[in-house]
């Protein structure tokens, strides 16, 4: 599958990293008949870690980790967007992982591994899963997840679900269009913050999974802010839970400050 997501460890220290894309790529490069053909399964797993079951000398479990994801990067066949710290953003959560493949059971065996064969898996609980597929856009066709079109990933990243109204997929169409088009106005000054919606239906209890990206976590929180302001709000029926962390360069920067 020729996307530029493909990553790869950059040292044998940290956990394994995006191959850097030098920012953005230009749109005018961007084929998006073929992006919008790309099938790739995303998930987020939010867990929780149970206080006390490690112990102060945590160097055994950081090499653990280190050795299971760069083993999962190498099979190829996931790819891992982010390891986030969740801490003291949610009293249920301390971290998340977030990664995407071509077919679900492929996550499926990444999560069950993770829990089943790490020190970190087996003392962490999972609070929230959320999963998603890449499906194109009903009326922007080049409005494509940040992930499925190559881009890094940013220091920064909130994700939710949501659940339109009753009434949303009966609308006129050229109704939903022009809501739709007057909440991606809304916006325009925030270019910065890269989005990642996926479709869920079937995946969970929710329609849709959205990620937001950023260098830094007032510019998320200022658009989501903004985005209240917008007529599509009155077609919401669930968005929660919200998570939120910071991206980690190395898994032993989340090991060592785990309760």
């Amino acid at each position: 599958m020729a996307v530029s997501t493909t990553i790869h460890p950059l040292s044998d220290r940290g956990c394994p990293q995006p191959r850097s894309m030098k920012g953005r790529q230009p749109v005018s490069e961007l084929d998006y008949d073929k992006l919008n053909d790309v099938q790739r399964y995303t998930q987020w797993a939010v867990f929780r870690a149970i206080p006390g079951s490690l112990d102060d000398d945590r160097t055994a479990v950081i090499e653990q980790a280190r050795e299971f994801f760069t083993n999962l990067v190498n099979e190829g066949r996931v790819v891992i967007r982010g390891i986030y710290n969740a801490t003291g953003l949610r009293a249920e959560a301390d971290y998340m992982i977030w990664w995407h493949a071509e077919e679900f059971d492929e996550l499926q065996k990444a999560f069950a591994d993770f829990r089943r064969t790490t020190i970190l898996g087996q003392v962490s609980e999972v609070f929230w899963i959320g999963n998603g597929i890449h499906r194109p856009s009903e009326f922007n066709k080049q409005h494509l997840p940040a992930f499925i079109m190559g881009e890094e990933p940013r220091k920064w990243m909130t994700v939710y679900p949501f659940v339109r109204s009753y009434d949303w997929y009966i609308l006129e169409p050229a109704k939903r269009g022009r809501i739709l088009a007057e909440h991606g106005q809304a916006a325009v000054d925030f270019a910065d913050v890269r989005a990642n919606t996926v479709s869920a239906f079937s995946l969970g209890d929710y329609e849709w999974m959205l990620a937001f990206e950023a260098d830094e976590m007032h510019r998320i929180v200022d658009l989501m802010h903004k985005m209240r302001y917008t007529e599509a709000r009155m077609h919401v029926r669930e968005e929660l839970p919200f998570v939120s962390g910071y991206r980690v360069e190395d898994i032993a920067e989340l090991i060592e400050v785990l309760p």
